[in-house]
């Protein structure tokens, strides 16, 4: 059974990621799935973060939180997860009766943290209730019952995360409010701060950005971007010079490591070295999450082999440009002067029958772990389900280590 493992950030009152929910399902071929077909799914997924990836390239010191329903919770497996960096989330569907109370009084008592996922409020979950650490509540459960829970289940200790964040406005509410936690779509596509004017910085990376995405490149023009910034200049040469490249020789001469890096050399370099300025003043998750699905979709466009992985990584990585400049996702694209089909995608305006749209939404569908939809476009895709996860286990890595330089 192929098994899927995602993860979506939860970030703090800061606006940095505290921690992310590992999500797992089984098959995707599967249309229901009882309570044995979870459990196993759950298994393997704590197999595969722990052996496969990884938690500590997974996490990157971050708190997981993984999804336990009751056959989960009356078994050992979480004892295989570090206490230090787990959070067993039950999920709404337990009952909680004496046997599954005792089991996790065991998880506290083993120093493991308890969230309930989805809460509503019921007499029968206090027994759970005094055992847990997290309360997830979900944006859409009435606001006057939100206040109320949040006043009581501070009052006892209780940290509060609110889920399904979706708008700006609500994520203002839920913090006005005293949440402590927040997850969801807001994160990912934020609304914008309209009439925000952009710092002179960002302005030169779009700049750069702008002259690097024309139908033909201008070294003249480039170089005289590039050498204005001495931060870009001293990134481009170092690159240039890595070992990636093997060069026999060094390059000292910004215009000769543009010519030899050639033009989708130089649109994938600038797009990498402008992203930690644009999103100078962003959660770091901001530009991570940008490079994972800049690197997931150019995978899944070499898979494909219709030589779409340069355009496919551009669209991973500019999705999220409203949110890193604060401005309508339109405004952000015209300042780019991207390729018609990019833009499209990017708009949500590309055909469902667009190649390079359905390595979009497949990297969309996988973040939310909806697993049939990714078997749906995968297959449309011609590229094995176990290749999207591959794919998507690899831009991890990659996406952290491009983060740091």
């Amino acid at each position: 059974m192929e098994v899927f493992v995602a993860r979506q950030p939860i970030f703090d009152r800061n606006g940095k990621v505290w921690g992310y929910e590992l999500l797992f399902r089984s098959s995707a071929t599967q249309t229901k799935f009882d309570g044995t077909e979870a459990t196993s799914a759950t298994r393997q997924v704590i197999s595969n973060s722990m052996l496969s990836i990884g938690l500590d390239r997974l996490l990157q010191g971050k708190q997981a939180f993984i999804n336990f329903g009751r056959e989960m919770v009356l078994e050992d497996w979480y004892t295989a997860l570090p206490k230090e960096s787990t959070i067993i989330e039950l999920t709404e569907d337990i009952k909680p009766d004496a046997e599954v109370v005792d089991a996790v009084r065991r998880m506290r008592q083993q120093g493991y943290r308890i969230a309930l996922d989805d809460f509503q409020p019921s007499p029968e979950l206090e027994p759970l209730i005094q055992l847990a650490n997290v309360i997830k509540v979900e944006m859409h459960t009435p606001r006057a019952q939100q206040e109320a829970m949040l006043k009581e289940f501070h009052a006892r200790g209780i940290r509060m995360l609110s889920e399904k964040v979706e708008t700006d406005a609500e994520q203002r509410w839920a913090k006005s409010v005293g949440y402590d936690y927040f997850q969801g779509h807001f994160f990912a596509r934020p609304a914008v701060v309209k009439g925000k004017q952009i710092p002179t910085n960002k302005i030169q990376c779009l700049q750069l950005l702008q002259e690097a995405h024309r139908p033909e490149v201008d070294f003249t023009r480039l170089t005289a971007l590039v050498s204005r910034d001495v931060s870009f200049s001293y990134k481009l040469l170092r690159y240039a010079n890595s070992a990636r490249f093997g060069r026999s020789t060094e390059i000292h001469s910004i215009r000769r490591a543009l010519v030899a890096m050639g033009e989708c050399g130089i649109r994938k370099w600038i797009a990498i070295a402008a992203l930690p300025t644009i999103a100078a003043d962003k959660p770091r998750e901001l530009i991570t999450q940008s490079l994972v699905r800049g690197r997931f979709c150019e995978l899944l466009g070499q898979a494909g082999g219709q030589g779409l992985e340069d355009q496919a990584f551009l669209v991973g990585l500019f999705s999220m440009l409203d949110a890193l400049l604060d401005r309508p996702l339109e405004d952000a694209l015209a300042e780019l002067g991207l390729a018609p089909v990019l833009e499209s995608v990017l708009r949500g305006q590309a055909s469902e029958d667009c190649a390079l749209n359905r390595i979009y939404q497949l990297v969309r569908r996988y973040e939310v772990a909806d697993w049939d939809e990714v078997e749906r476009l995968a297959g449309h895709l011609g590229t094995p389900t176990e290749q999207v996860g591959a794919a998507y286990r690899e831009a991890l890595p990659w996406a952290d280590e491009m983060a740091r330089a």
